[in-house]
């Protein structure tokens, strides 16, 4: 699919953030920039990743869909994940485009849009590992840190241990290692990278919980949360985000 929108990539470290004056902006502000300024973590494939030097992922789509509806440019800034809800609180940007759940207590924080997609936290293992929620009884498992993966993990009745990292790829890396007996993640990225590593001998397995996962941004922004669930209800009718998840996925995985 072609977007008329222009993507500019920014990568840009979380101490930079802070040291950078806030944006704080409501939807006059953002209108009369031209430009919506969105964060994402670039290290979630298939949803936002790097293909050489261009960001790209179905939540950068959706995100380039949402700006040329609302008729705006749209800057990204790559964020790791768990410094997102202090990068929103501190108006560093116009919203976070995520790619999996904040655990409750973090997600106080922020205001969610209307969802995006639907997905679910699933298990991966070796294949004569712990694939079913039943087997984790006395097993490490492993999760990417301030995720709702890690509070679902730690609900798990007799998980010997959470283990947290900083991104999927490092906790996959863990599982390869035999350092955690298993990994939970969004299901579409165990989907995705056990399609590139298919000798990795790991194998997808039971799924945890279902999960919506909505964009963020800043408490009491109402005028611009109303224009992007507008905006998600029209490109949602319209079939637009039907055909970004084929392109990903090969099927629909807007929420309904």
């Amino acid at each position: 699919m072609r977007f008329l929108t222009r993507l500019l990539t920014v990568v840009v470290p979380f101490s930079m953030l802070l040291a950078t004056p806030a944006l704080a902006r409501d939807w006059q502000k953002i209108q009369e920039s031209g430009t919506i300024v969105a964060a994402t973590e670039g290290a979630f494939a298939p949803f936002n990743y790097y293909e050489g030097s261009k960001l790209t992922g179905y939540e950068v789509d959706v995100a380039e869909a949402l700006a040329k509806k609302l008729g705006l440019k749209l800057e990204w800034k790559v964020v790791p994940f768990d410094a997102q809800l202090a990068a929103v609180k501190q108006d560093r940007f116009d919203f976070a485009i995520a790619s999996h759940g904040y655990t409750k207590e973090r997600a106080k924080a922020v205001d969610f849009a209307s969802p995006h997609y639907c997905t679910g936290g699933q298990i991966a293992a070796p294949k004569d590992g712990p694939l079913t929620v039943a087997s984790l009884k006395g097993k490490s498992v492993g999760v990417q840190i301030a995720t709702s993966y890690f509070e679902a993990a730690k609900k798990i009745p007799g998980v010997k241990e959470v283990k947290t990292y900083k991104a999927d790829p490092e906790a996959f890396s863990a599982l390869k290692a035999k350092k955690i007996d298993a990994w939970i993640s969004d299901r579409f990225t165990i989907m995705e990278t056990l399609k590139k590593t298919p000798d990795a001998g790991i194998v997808a397995g039971e799924q945890v919980f279902v999960e919506r996962v909505s964009l963020i941004m800043r408490k009491d922004n109402k005028e611009f949360m109303d224009k992007i669930n507008q905006a998600l209800a029209d490109l949602t009718k319209d079939g637009t985000l039907a055909t970004i998840s084929d392109k990903y996925f090969k099927t629909d995985i807007t929420c309904r």
